[in-house]
């Protein structure tokens, strides 16, 4: 797969999770510092393909994240055929009363639930490993939080508890304890590694038209592999798709109100390189996992519900890129004097300066890229 030595995750938490006795964790670890493959090998690792039961669980918030998870999986376990992996998602039912033979499951909390209690297709007491991922994601979503605790009421006392968060705040870490009692902790601060890897610049314009000019002028920047492109709302991402492709560029739209079945498609097309440019909404600032993204473009700086810069997603945003060590190039449009003191806001969070580029020049762009 490429990897040559362990990040500072798959090396702090995989002698824990591969320890006999069976040890419980509870890491904070962004995504791209490589735990999906961490609690991955830690799954495959614990199941006897001999039994054809469910004996690892692992739920995720979003559908799109557990299809991630169980691709990387399928790809750790090719040399184990016998290993089989099943997704509890919204869509896949299984038949009431009947028992599933796959060993790994990977899921949302909702359908999980009804496969443990509906539909009777998991023993719960049977589950050997438990992993949440994304607890920070799971607690903020309705109904997430209170169904992965009935998950976990549900399994045997002796079941190995693994729990990942990019951040935790409080409510997150009372979440965690109420899940994993007796934990060991792993706690990595990611956000210098982040940003030494990403280079990160800003770009002034007047309004909307001139952003889709600066972007354009950016093009052949973001054609040395992948660009994602984000926005504030739906109507603006809509609106710069249908610029970008009335241009005659390669464009995919991912936004909320897509049924999941359209999203992962676009997400399956973008990550087989069909279209180069992703434009979307927050709904991509975490988890999509595509190592040739070169490039973001935040068309709108993220704020939160007072105005102020949201550090959190402006760091979700910007590491889509410079994943796993590479350089990744970050930058950011900036329309009026409000832009501008986000820009502050984010370089005095960090303690990171960001530089301002002029795309109009084409040396600054060739010094940008070198």
């Amino acid at each position: 797969m490429g990897f040559n030595r362990p990040s500072k995750i798959q090396e702090a938490a995989l002698p824990m999770m591969l320890a006999h006795p069976p040890q419980n964790l509870i890491a904070q670890s962004q995504s791209g510092t490589g735990k999906t493959a961490a609690f991955s090998l830690a799954m495959l690792s614990s199941v006897n393909p001999d039994d054809k039961w469910t004996q690892c669980l692992c739920v995720s918030p979003t559908y799109e994240l557990a299809l991630q998870i169980g691709q990387v999986i399928e790809q750790m376990g090719k040399l184990c055929p016998d290993v089989k992996l099943a997704y509890a998602v919204r869509g896949n039912r299984g038949e009431r009363g009947v028992k599933l033979q796959e060993q790994i499951v990977i899921g949302t909390p909702g359908t999980v639930l009804d496969w443990c209690t509906k539909y009777k297709n998991i023993d719960p007491k049977k589950i050997s490993v438990f992993v949440l991922d994304e607890a920070d994601v799971m607690i903020s979503k309705q109904g997430h939080q209170d169904q992965s605790l009935r998950i976990k009421r549900l399994l045997s006392d002796d079941c190995q508890l693994l729990l990942f968060s990019a951040t935790f705040d409080d409510s997150v870490w009372k979440f965690a304890e109420r899940v994993v009692p007796e934990p060991n902790i792993i706690r990595l601060k990611r956000e210098e590694e982040t940003l030494d890897n990403i280079k990160q610049f800003y770009v002034v314009c007047k309004e909307k038209e001139d952003k889709f000019t600066a972007l354009c002028n950016l093009y052949g920047v973001l054609t040395i592999a992948q660009a994602v492109v984000f926005c504030h709302t739906r109507r603006m991402a809509s609106w710069l798709s249908g610029q970008l492709v009335a241009e005659g560029h390669q464009v995919a739209l991912l936004s909320g109100e897509m049924t999941v079945e359209q999203r992962n498609d676009v997400i399956k097309r973008f990550k087989e390189g069909k279209e180069k440019v992703l434009v979307t909404t927050n709904v991509c600032s975490r988890g999509i996992d595509v190592e040739q993204v070169s490039i973001v473009v935040n068309f709108d700086l993220p704020i939160n519900k007072n105005g102020d810069a949201d550090n959190e997603t402006y760091l979700h945003r910007i590491g889509r890129t410079g994943r796993f060590g590479k350089t990744g190039f970050a930058i950011s449009m900036v329309d009026n004097q409000h832009s501008m003191n986000l820009i502050h806001q984010i370089e005095s969070h960090f303690n990171k300066r960001i530089w301002k580029v002029d795309t109009e020049d084409p040396t600054e762009i060739e010094r940008l890229v070198n």
